[in-house]
C-alpha cells in the first residue's frame, strides 16, 4: 500500500548521487567582449546541498580541476556542514547571507571559479530548461535575478532570450 505521492523536489543522498546533475555551462572560452553575471545554470533536485553537491562537483571538476570550495546563500538551502568529502579530498562549504540570491560560486584548483544560477528545484521543467539554456548562452550578460524573472513573465513555451553585450 502506498503512503501517498512523494514530493518531487525532495531527493535522498542515494537518489541524487545516481542521477547526473542538471547543469548547463557557457563555453569554457568566453566570447570576446561578452561578460556575464553567471557562467551557466544548475537545477538541483532538492534544497539538500550535501545530497546535491557530489554529482555537481564531479561535473565541474572537468573544467575547474580539483574543487576547493563552494559558497552558497544560507537562506536558500537546508543547513549544511562546513566540509564535504569529495573523492578523497575536502571541499570547504561556505554559507553566507551576502552570497548572491539564487547563485553559487565554485572554486577549483588554481583559483578558477564559476558562478552558477541556481534554478529553484520546484521550478517547472520547461521553465527550468529555458532558464538554464539562457544562462549558458555564451553571449548572455543577464543577472541571475533577470534570468529568473523572465520565467514568470514568459509563456511556458518560449525560451528566454538573453540580453547580449553591445557589439
Amino acid at each position: 500500500m502506498s503512503s501517498g505521492p512523494r514530493n518531487p523536489t525532495v531527493a535522498s543522498d542515494a537518489a541524487s548521487a545516481e542521477q547526473p546533475p542538471r547543469l548547463n555551462l557557457k563555453p569554457a572560452e568566453p566570447t570576446p567582449g561578452d561578460h556575464g553575471f553567471v557562467d551557466g545554470a544548475w537545477w538541483p533536485r532538492s534544497r539538500d546541498l550535501v545530497a546535491e553537491l557530489p554529482t555537481l562537483l564531479a561535473a565541474l571538476a572537468v573544467r575547474l580541476g580539483e574543487i576547493q570550495r563552494m559558497a552558497y546563500n544560507l537562506a536558500e538551502w537546508e543547513p549544511a556542514r562546513r566540509h564535504l568529502d569529495n573523492g578523497g579530498h575536502r571541499v570547504r562549504l561556505g554559507g553566507f547571507h551576502s552570497q548572491g540570491t539564487n547563485t553559487i560560486d565554485v572554486t577549483g584548483s588554481g583559483g578558477h571559479r564559476v558562478t552558477l544560477l541556481v534554478v529553484p528545484p520546484e521550478t517547472a521543467a520547461v521553465n527550468a530548461r529555458a532558464m538554464s539554456l539562457a544562462a549558458a548562452d555564451g553571449h548572455n550578460v543577464d543577472s541571475a535575478t533577470t534570468l529568473l524573472a523572465r520565467r514568470a513573465s514568459r509563456s511556458r513555451n518560449t525560451v528566454p532570450r538573453p540580453r547580449r553585450a553591445p557589439a
